[in-house]
């Protein structure tokens, strides 16, 4: 399914994610957390199937399929997805698929929508690449420069695209901690579509990713906009994102998550790599 984008196609997809009921179809086994491939079915998601003219597939992890980590608490990776949802939905960046927490085969999880068809490998274009140091394509910036196997020399880069910016802003937001080339892909449409935000919303400052190529830079007006909105609806604890927020998060990362918006807006610039925490995800792509 292609990622819906106007506000009644995100609520008829929401709707069949919360209501349908999931049949596993699959497991993605390179997953380092339990992540089952289902399709929803039942009346919520024949709606959204008419109305985008594809079965609705998604990406179920369960809670209990967790891995502990020591750096966030147990059990709250689900509702750290969900969270990246409300955000992005909140702020009008819309790049994160509808997600929702809801109960499923193996108990409560994260619920997203899968962009795409499943079964069929596309390539609707990569945002995220390596070329040769000395070879990095028009319209591409490089991130850093390292070596593969074999002692290759190459640069990560990637598009100089306002939609990729547009991400590049909202994982700052929600201190993204895994931001890989391969958690971006593009619908047949050329949509941006990025996803796998369990380690997001930390309280400490743990933003990795591979998106550096605006460090510094003065954000557009657009991204200020998105920042303001996002501000006000914090500020108001009777906004739809205070409330979805308020059972998704700890007043800890919610507190944290206010002050990093406030900081941006602040700053009117893009966040640099700090010392202390490594800057990009291993691996990179």
């Amino acid at each position: 399914m292609n990622g819906p984008r106007s506000v009644t196609e995100v609520g008829v997809v929401v709707d069949a994610l919360t209501l349908g009921d999931l049949e596993v179809v699959g497991q993605i086994t390179e997953s380092s957390n339990v992540a089952l491939l289902c399709e929803v079915t039942g009346d919520a998601a024949a709606s959204a199937a008419d109305l985008t003219g594809s079965p609705v597939h998604v990406i179920y992890k369960p809670v209990r399929g967790e891995r502990p980590l020591w750096d966030f608490p147990d059990g709250t990776l689900a509702g750290r997805e969900v969270a990246a949802f409300e955000v992005s939905r909140a702020g009008g960046w819309n790049v994160v698929p509808p997600t929702v927490l809801r109960e499923g085969a193996l108990g409560a999880g994260s619920v997203q929508l899968w962009i795409g068809d499943p079964f069929a490998p596309t390539d609707h274009g990569r945002p995220v690449d390596i070329c040769s140091p000395r070879q990095v394509p028009k319209g591409w910036m490089s991130v850093v420069d390292g070596e593969i196997s074999g002692g290759r020399a190459v640069s990560v880069v990637h598009e100089n695209r306002d939609d990729v910016r547009d991400v590049a802003v909202l994982d700052a937001v929600v201190n993204n901690g895994d931001r890989k080339g391969s958690h971006l892909v593009r619908d047949q449409h050329g949509a941006l579509w990025g996803f796998d935000h369990g380690v997001s919303f930390s309280a400490e400052p743990k933003l990795r990713t591979v998106l550096w190529g605006w460090a510094g830079d003065p954000l557009r007006d657009v991204d200020l906009a998105r920042l303001e909105r996002v501000r006000g609806q914090l500020d108001d604890p009777s906004s739809e994102l205070a409330t979805a927020l308020s059972v998704l998060l700890t007043r800890q990362d919610r507190r944290a998550l206010s002050g990093r918006v406030g900081s941006l807006l602040r700053s009117g610039r893009h966040p640099r790599p700090r010392g202390g925490w490594p800057p990009i995800p291993w691996p990179a792509l």
